[in-house]
């Protein structure tokens, strides 16, 4: 089968479901490919900072949300080896959701029939009539977009089409997971960030008997053949921290989680900065977004926020366009609309380049710390973090502007 949209987006996670969301919120049709035979709803939690909560206030979901998630009021650094530990007040809104939450309210809001799922894309070809491309799926099927945005995570097929370099990876263990306390949980409503050689712990409260926590190491390959499933990470997660004397507390509540829930891998994948400062991310009324265009591991906490960030820029650079060219969600898309496309999606990648620049330099700089043995590069990498204003979050405290 053969058939033609507007607008196409490869992916339905956070991206590509926010980036369906923000266009149709201004009134624009969008179609959503998704791999997957159905919402991609699993995962640990997302941590949301102000600068997210600002882009779902203008998605409609915010209040929504708020309510499946309690505020974070302090972050709790604590060094075990140093006997150091330090607590700094939260200014701005943060909260820590869970993703099926966050992506079941963004899809219930998208009108039916806006996703189609199992449509796994395996090429892209240009257009040989406008500036879109015509993709094929895995069944033979062909789709036509005049406009393509590509929203498929990092092995993006968006990104290998418009010449992006592969993303790379570190052999770095992550582990993301729930602890339930029926009878409430002791824990205030502080962000635990403990440093306990080799390891990184974090511990966040999503409600009153809800807990998330990630743990990150430095792992080989060795260790990674051994690890085969949920289960077997957490023993050896477990094994690790009991090697160093991780507090009690943190070894009981990796060793209650919810084995069903916990999400594991085994390389942290990024973007290096110049590649992110430098990279074409455009071709025509061809582009990428999230995690697609800028993936930067876990280290500061920002992939989600950010990605939803992008779908509110796009979103609105192509709404501008649309007006400009008299174009509406149900009109066809004319060749002025499709020369509109292409200037907005060049002032989306503009007005976005600076900012996502900034944060791959933070995430890599912040990896980079956590694994290398150099002194040197370790003192270098703490200097780019303290001209960018790390501890103070300054990139969390970011407002993209309305829809």
């Amino acid at each position: 089968m053969e058939e033609s949209h507007d607008i196409v987006i490869v992916g339905g996670g956070i991206c590509g479901l926010a980036t369906a969301l923000a266009l149709h919120r201004k009134g624009i049709a969008s179609l959503v490919l998704e791999r997957s035979e159905t919402l991609r709803a699993e995962g640990g939690y997302i941590g949301i900072h102000v600068n997210g909560w600002r882009v779902l206030e203008q998605l409609g979901i915010a209040a929504e949300l708020r309510e499946t998630a309690n505020l974070i009021t302090a972050f709790h650094d604590v060094w075990h080896h140093e006997k150091k530990s330090s607590q700094t007040p939260v200014r701005e809104e943060t909260r820590f959701l869970k993703r099926k939450d966050l992506i079941e309210t963004m899809a219930k809001n998208i009108p039916a029939g806006a996703i189609h799922f199992g449509c796994n894309i395996a090429a892209i070809h240009p257009s040989e009539s406008d500036p879109g491309a015509v993709l094929t799926t895995a069944g033979g099927g062909v789709i036509r977009a005049k406009v393509l945005i590509g929203c498929d995570g990092t092995h993006s097929v968006v990104a290998k089409y418009l010449g992006m370099s592969a993303a790379r990876s570190t052999p770095t263990m992550y582990m993301r997971g729930f602890t339930r306390y029926p009878h409430g949980h002791p824990f205030a409503d502080h962000f635990l960030r403990l440093r306990i050689n080799p390891c990184f712990v974090g511990r966040a409260p999503v409600s009153d008997t809800l807990v998330s926590y990630f743990v990150a190491c430095q792992i080989t390959s060795a260790d990674a053949s051994v690890i085969k499933d949920g289960r077997a990470m957490r023993d050896f997660v477990l094994r690790k921290l009991q090697g160093v004397q991780c507090p009690a507390e943190i070894l009981e509540m990796i060793q209650n989680s919810d084995p069903e829930a916990l999400v594991v891998t085994t390389k942290v994948w990024y973007r290096p900065p110049w590649q992110v400062a430098f990279a074409g991310f455009r071709k025509g009324t061809v582009t990428v977004a999230g995690d697609a265009m800028h993936t930067m591991g876990s280290y500061i906490g920002q992939g989600g926020a950010v990605a939803m960030e992008d779908a509110l820029v796009l979103a609105r650079s192509l709404a501008r366009s649309l007006a400009r060219s008299g174009g509406g969600a149900n009109e066809p898309c004319d060749k002025t609309m499709v020369v509109g496309a292409a200037t907005a999606i060049r002032e989306y990648v503009r007005e976005r380049r600076l900012r996502v620049a900034r944060l791959s330099l933070e995430a890599f700089s912040m990896g980079r710390i956590l694994q290398t043995k150099w002194l040197a590069l370790k003192l270098a990498c703490l200097v780019i973090l303290f001209l960018l204003g790390t501890k103070e979050l300054g990139h969390a405290n970011y407002d993209c502007g309305r829809l």
